[in-house]
């Protein structure tokens, strides 16, 4: 639920509806861009799960791995924007549908074709839906699907009094790619040292486990990424930002995408992250899809097509400020 500019200063704030979710983002950004892309979650039988699912159906996402329930309703999250567009939000979660998926909801085509599966933090926020995501990270990895994890950690998400650090590590622990933002990385860092030190030792975990890339963003400030050999720095793209919201899952999908059509997923992103053009270009793959979005409001309604990325690639002018 996005709000919207009040119309003058004594008029209630209004909000619109608009389909969002951030593993759903990047399933429908994936779509948009041309992928084979599913989603696999639960809704409620209500009319914002009717309304999700058929947003998904509109952006070419097979809906095979979709529950429905009656046990609890779809999630909410209000997200108001400042004058920059950066975004603050007010989570209307547990109960919620979402966080009634077991792994026994999982269905094959989560585990097939040899491409990615994508998670992020928001499904670990309690113990039984943070096993499900755990379990099928584990599925993933043993049919050879490439894991993605991007933190994307919201601490309103979180009960009080728990600490997410030991649930944050066992899912980083099993995940091949690995996105954070800048505060995410402080955040993992702060228990280990702080600082450059606590950073190095984050990495030193990282691919310690089965880490290969990592990727570090930080709003409209150069992206940095890791290997266990390698590491570089890219600048983005300059835009006029009216809404971040999704802007990191839509980075996310262009940079699996982009992975994906260069026969980086599964076995093949062994020998991918050891190509450093082949990476650097995923990951201005992955900001071009970026930077568009933040260019429009909303979240699946924000992302862009293959052909608007090409012409910024080939244009990066031409949606500078």
């Amino acid at each position: 639920m996005l709000a919207t500019p009040p119309t003058d200063a004594q008029a209630p704030r209004a909000f619109l509806q608009f389909a969002g979710g951030a593993p759903a983002n990047v399933a429908v950004a994936a779509a948009r861009l041309g992928a084979d892309s599913h989603f696999a979650g639960m809704l409620g039988n209500d009319m914002f799960g009717d309304f999700l699912h058929e947003s998904f159906v509109q952006a070419g996402v097979a809906t095979d791995a979709i529950v429905r329930t009656g046990a609890a309703r779809t999630a909410l999250a209000f997200v108001a924007l400042d004058a920059r567009g950066e975004r603050s939000f007010s989570f209307y979660r547990p109960p919620a549908a979402d966080l009634l998926f077991r792994e026994s909801d999982f269905v094959d085509a989560c585990f097939q074709g040899g491409g990615a599966f994508h998670v992020c933090s928001n499904s670990m926020t309690e113990p039984a839906i943070a096993e499900a995501t755990r379990a099928g990270m584990r599925r993933a990895t043993a049919a050879g699907v490439l894991v993605s994890l991007d933190l994307n950690l919201r601490p309103a998400l979180w009960p009080a009094g728990v600490d997410p650090l030991p649930t944050l590590w066992e899912a980083l622990a099993l995940a091949e790619l690995v996105k954070l933002s800048r505060e995410e990385l402080d955040y993992l860092a702060a228990p280990l040292g702080g600082g450059s030190e606590g950073a190095r030792a984050v990495r030193e975990r990282l691919f310690a486990a089965r880490t290969r890339l990592l990727v570090v963003t930080d709003g409209g400030g150069p992206m940095r990424w890791y290997t266990a050999g390698d590491h570089g720095e890219l600048s983005g793209f300059e835009v006029t930002v009216r809404d971040t919201t999704a802007a990191g899952d839509a980075f996310v999908a262009g940079l699996l995408v982009h992975i994906g059509e260069q026969g980086g997923h599964g076995a093949g992103f062994a020998a991918f992250v050891e190509d450093r053009a082949g990476i650097e270009a995923a990951i201005r793959h992955g900001a071009a899809v970026g930077a568009l979005a933040v260019t429009r409001h909303g979240a699946f309604a924000a992302m862009p097509t293959a052909d608007e990325v090409q012409r910024l690639l080939r244009h990066p002018d031409a949606l500078a400020c």
